[in-house]
C-alpha cells in the first residue's frame, strides 16, 4: 500500500476512533506538502469542518495527536497550518522501504488485473512514408500499451494499414506515366520514399493540368473533375476494385516497396505490432451489420437507397454508413472491423490512438456500435491527440513539405553527435560504441520531447531544444542513469546490502529521493487510468533532477559511515533502476555508461 493510501486509511480510521464518523478513505485529500513548510503529506480538513463541527486548527491537533500516537512508526511529528494538517512520515519507514524494494527486480509492475486492452496506432497510408505526426502516434501507442503492461493489462498492440482507395492509385498512376519502370532498388531510394515520391508528383502535374484547364476557359470546379491524371486514378480505383489483374498486381508490387521501407523505420524507431490488419481486407465488413441495422430501426433509408443513422438525439447529426450504390464507407469498414477485432482477440477494451480531428468519428463509432449492442461496445476508446508541428508551421505531404520520419532521426542522430562530441566525454568509446550510443540519445531524444506533453495538446517539435544535457529532456535523464552506473561500478555495488541498525535517521535530500521512488508504482497506475506516458516522462525528470540535488550535495564513496554508504548504495541503486524502467516504458534506451 502506498503512502498516500496508508495516510488516508489511518486518517479515516482516526476519525471513526475520535468522532465515531465512516469516512471513506479515497474521500480524504492528501496531498504533498508545500516546500515551504515542515511535513511529508497534507491533510485537507476543511471538508469535516461542517459535518465534525470542529474548527480546523482543533480537527487538527486531535487527528494528528491520535495519528502519532496510534502509529508511532508510520508518524513522526505533525503541525498545522491555516486548515491543513501536515504530517512528517517517520525516517523508519523510508528506510524500511528502501532495504525492502531496492533489490526487488519487479518494482513499480503492479499486480495483474486479469484484463485484456488492445491499442491500435500507427496506421499509416501506403502511398507516402512515415512522417513527423506519425511518430508522435508511434511513440504515444506504444508508449500507452507499455505502461497498460507495467499496470497489470494483458496487451495487443495493433495497427490498421491504409493500402487502397484513390490515394494510392494517385501513385500509382503518376509511377506508371513518369517511372519508365524505375524500381526502389534501379534507384537506391527507400521503398515508401520511392511511393511517395510518386504522391507529390501526381499532385504537381493535376495541379499543373487543373491550370491548363482553367486558362483555356474551364471553370474551377469543373477543371478539378475533368483533369486527365484525376480521372485516370478513378478510372484505377474502379479497376481495383473490379479486381483487374494488372492493376492488382501494380497495386501489390508498390505496396510491398512500401511495407519494406515501413519495416527499417519501424525497427529503427523500436516501433512493432502483435497483428496488421489490412485496409484491404477489411474494407467489407460491416456491410452485413447495416442490414442487421436496419432490420432493428438503427438506421434507416433514405429515397436514394442510401443508408443512414440519426444521432440528433445524442447531440450529433445525420450519419451515412452505406452509399446509395451499395458501397460501404469508413465507418461501416470500422464497425465491422471493431467486432472482428472483439471475436479475435476478447479484449476488455480497445484503444484507438488517432488524431483530434477524428473526434466526431469515433464519438459516432462507439454510439453506433452501442445502439447495434456489439460486444465491442463500451470498450471502444478513442486517444485522440493533438497535431505536431514545426516551428515553421503546419506539414502538408501533398506539397511535398512533411518531414519525413527517416530524416528526422537520422538529423537527431547527428545533432547527438555534435553536441556529444562538444561535451568531449566519449574518448573511450570505439566507433560502435560511439555508433549506438548517438542513436540512443538522438532517438530517445526525439521520443521523450513528443511524450513529455499532455498527449491532448498541440505541440511544436524543435529538434535542437530536445537535445540538451540539462534540460527537460531525454538526454538529460540518460546521462543521469550513466552516472547513477559508474557509481555502482566504481563501489562494486552488487545490490545485496547490510540492514541498517545503528543509524536510522535520513537527511533532508535522503528522504526526498526515497520519497519520489515511493511514488513510481502510484505514477504508473494513473499514468495508465489517464493513458496518458507524459505522467512517467515527468516523473523520470523529477527523480532524476532529485538525485542530482542529492548528489551534488552529498558524498556516496566517502560517506559519513559505512552504514550511509549502504543506504546510499540502496538509493543509488533503486534510482537507476526506476529510471531504466520509466525511460523503457517510454521505448527510450539508457546507456550504461555516456
Amino acid at each position: 500500500m502506498s503512502v498516500v493510501a496508508q495516510i488516508k486509511q489511518s486518517a479515516a480510521e482516526a476519525i471513526k476512533a475520535l468522532y465515531n464518523i465512516d469516512i471513506q478513505s479515497d474521500t480524504i485529500l492528501v496531498n504533498a506538502t508545500k516546500p515551504e513548510f515542515e511535513g511529508d503529506y497534507t491533510i485537507v480538513l476543511f471538508a469535516f469542518v461542517k459535518q465534525l463541527k470542529k474548527s480546523p486548527e482543533a480537527l487538527g491537533n486531535e487527528i494528528g495527536s491520535y495519528l502519532q500516537e496510534n502509529y508511532p512508526d508510520f508518524y513522526y511529528g505533525f503541525n498545522i497550518i491555516k486548515g491543513f494538517l501536515n504530517l512528517v512520515v517517520a525516517d523508519a519507514y523510508w528506510i524500511d522501504f528502501l532495504q525492502k524494494e531496492h533489490a526487488n527486480p519487479s518494482f513499480g509492475l503492479l499486480p495483474k488485473t486479469g484484463q485484456k486492452v488492445m491499442v491500435e496506432y500507427s496506421s499509416p497510408n501506403t502511398n507516402k512514408p512515415l512522417h513527423l505526426g506519425h511518430l508522435r502516434n508511434n511513440f504515444l501507442g506504444w508508449s500507452v500499451a507499455s505502461v497498460l503492461e507495467a499496470a497489470g493489462y494483458d496487451i495487443v498492440k495493433t495497427c490498421i494499414v491504409n493500402d487502397r482507395g484513390i490515394h494510392i492509385c494517385k501513385s500509382m498512376i503518376a509511377w506508371q506515366l513518369f517511372a519508365n519502370g524505375a524500381t526502389p532498388e534501379s534507384t537506391g531510394v527507400k521503398g515508401d520514399h520511392f511511393v511517395g515520391d510518386y504522391y507529390v508528383k501526381f499532385n504537381d502535374a493535376y495541379k499543373k493540368e487543373v491550370e491548363e484547364l482553367i486558362a483555356s476557359g474551364m471553370s474551377k470546379d469543373d477543371a478539378e473533375k475533368e483533369a486527365p491524371i484525376m480521372k485516370a486514378a478513378q478510372q484505377m480505383l474502379v479497376d481495383w476494385e473490379a479486381g483487374k489483374p494488372e492493376v492488382i498486381e501494380l497495386w501489390s508490387n508498390m505496396n510491398s516497396w512500401v511495407y519494406k521501407g515501413f519495416d527499417e523505420t519501424y525497427k529503427r524507431i523500436g516501433s512493432n505490432f502483435d497483428k496488421i490488419y489490412y485496409e484491404s481486407q477489411t474494407y467489407l465488413l460491416g456491410k452485413d451489420l447495416v442490414e442487421t441495422g436496419l432490420n432493428k430501426g438503427v438506421f434507416f433509408q433514405k429515397e436514394d437507397g442510401s443508408v443512414w443513422i440519426d444521432l440528433t438525439s445524442d447531440g450529433l447529426d445525420q450519419k451515412i454508413v452505406r452509399r446509395r450504390d451499395g458501397t460501404s464507407v469508413y465507418m461501416t469498414q470500422d464497425i465491422g472491423l471493431a467486432v472482428h477485432k472483439y471475436e479475435e482477440y476478447k479484449c476488455d477494451q480497445s484503444i484507438y490512438v488517432v488524431g483530434d480531428e477524428q473526434n466526431y468519428h469515433f464519438k459516432v463509432l462507439k454510439l453506433i456500435a452501442q445502439k447495434l449492442g456489439l460486444p465491442s461496445a463500451d470498450g471502444i476508446f478513442h486517444l485522440s491527440y493533438g497535431m505536431v508541428e514545426l516551428p515553421t508551421g503546419k506539414m502538408k505531404s501533398r506539397e511535398g513539405t512533411v518531414v519525413d520520419a527517416d530524416d528526422l532521426v537520422d538529423e537527431m542522430v547527428n545533432i547527438a553527435q555534435q553536441k556529444t562530441e562538444e561535451l568531449g566525454k566519449v574518448k573511450d568509446f570505439n566507433e560502435d560504441e560511439l555508433t549506438g550510443l548517438y542513436d540512443t540519445i538522438g532517438i530517445g531524444a526525439l521520443k521523450f520531447f513528443l511524450l513529455r506533453v499532455d498527449p491532448k495538446k498541440k505541440m511544436i517539435f524543435n529538434p535542437e531544444e530536445s537535445i540538451d544535457f540539462h534540460g527537460f529532456t531525454g538526454p538529460f535523464i540518460q546521462y543521469t542513469h550513466a552516472r547513477i552506473k559508474s557509481i555502482l561500478r566504481k563501489e562494486s555495488f552488487s545490490g545485496n546490502a547490510q540492514p541498517l541498525v545503528n543509524d536510522r535517521s535520513l537527511l533532508e535530500l535522503e528522504k526526498s529521493v526515497i520519497n519520489t521512488l515511493e511514488q513510481f508504482p502510484e505514477t504508473i497506475q494513473e499514468a495508465a487510468k489517464e493513458h496518458d506516458p507524459s505522467k512517467i516522462a515527468i516523473y523520470i525528470f523529477n527523480l532524476a533532477q532529485v538525485f542530482n540535488s542529492f548528489y551534488t550535495k552529498h558524498s556516496i564513496g566517502n560517506a559519513e559511515s559505512e552504514e550511509k554508504k549502504s543506504l546510499r548504495l540502496q538509493l543509488a541503486a533503486l534510482t537507476a533502476q526506476t529510471i531504466k524502467r520509466g525511460m523503457n516504458m517510454l521505448g527510450i534506451a539508457v546507456p550504461e555508461r555516456m
